[in-house]
């Protein structure tokens, strides 16, 4: 997939292109379809299909205070975009600049020039420029524009609300579906207090560069992506409460993980499904004994497709 930042140095050789406009938090079943619908009209004229989207959610510069925890870093949705069979990205800056354009002028001086946009494809509920005044069937009267109808799982509408609503809930199953993968954070990994070297199970603890949402607190099955490989991981979310932990914290058992060091490695953990609430044990004992268990069930949930 071809990367572009900003529209000052755009300068494409084709003559028209499909594209899709949007926030694309997640990049969840049905973005995925909407790209799909995108992809198959531009290999039908021959031309590239282009996803624009921006570098942070619009209400961060709207409204700062209301603004939802991100489902998905940039870089995680930038490589959703490429397996769907994106062809371009084109990341432009949500700013207040951005935020007072209106609808014509983002129109005419994005998508119609200098993208060459011909065809766009969108949802139901799409709306751009300033106050929102670009809806779905504005654009229609002024662009061909297919509007794509909303995409269910389990009688359930699929949106980025909807799935943070699951993942706030520990429900990472529900998420799994309506993103088409397992929900995963993304952070590097850091120093802790060493305390799961002592229990025997020596974990990696994550931090985090953005505002990407943590799934409840509890224990989790699930894998982690590391910089050599892809490993089984016991993750736990939450206080610690059986140390008396004074800051939430994102941790994991790597089950099989040979033992070199990962400190300052980017990391991926991702979650399949949840397996309890976060404890306080009476002993370190009887917690070391629990998070043998965890292992073990952990040990035993099927790598491929989603957990049961």
């Amino acid at each position: 997939m071809h990367l572009h930042f900003g529209v000052d140095l755009l300068a494409p050789e084709w003559n028209g292109c499909v594209a899709c406009v949007g926030t694309f938090d997640g990049v969840h079943v049905g973005h995925q379809a909407l790209f799909k619908t995108a992809r198959q009209e531009a290999e039908r004229h021959e031309l590239p299909s282009v996803v624009v989207t921006f570098d942070r959610h619009p209400a961060a510069v709207l409204q700062p205070d209301r603004k939802p925890a991100a489902l998905a870093t940039l870089e995680q949705n930038l490589a959703a975009f490429e397996r769907a069979g994106v062809a371009l990205a084109l990341i432009l800056p949500f700013d207040g600049r951005m935020a007072q354009t209106s609808a014509t002028d983002f129109l005419d001086r994005v998508l119609k020039s200098p993208l060459k946009a011909v065809k766009l494809v969108v949802g139901h509920d799409f709306a751009l420029g300033r106050g929102r005044e670009g809806t779905a069937e504005w654009l229609a009267e002024r662009i061909p524009t297919l509007i794509h109808q909303p995409v269910t799982v389990e009688s359930q509408r699929v949106s980025s609300t909807a799935i943070r609503k699951a993942v706030v809930q520990g429900e990472v199953g529900v998420a799994h579906r309506m993103l088409g993968r397992p929900y995963a954070l993304s952070g590097v990994v850091v120093s802790g207090q060493k305390l799961g070297r002592t229990l025997g199970y020596p974990t990696i603890n994550l931090a985090r560069s953005n505002d990407q949402l943590v799934p409840a607190d509890g224990i989790y099955a699930g894998q982690c992506r590391l910089r050599n490989g892809i490993y089984r991981a016991a993750i736990s979310i939450g206080m610690r409460p059986t140390v008396q932990g004074k800051h939430r914290t994102v941790e994991a058992f790597l089950i099989d993980y040979p033992g070199e060091s990962v400190y300052g490695q980017a990391v991926e953990l991702e979650f399949w499904v949840r397996l309890r609430d976060e404890m306080a044990f009476p002993s370190l004992d009887e917690l070391r004994a629990q998070m043998a268990e965890d292992v073990s069930v952990v040990a035993s949930v099927p790598m491929v497709g989603l957990p049961s």
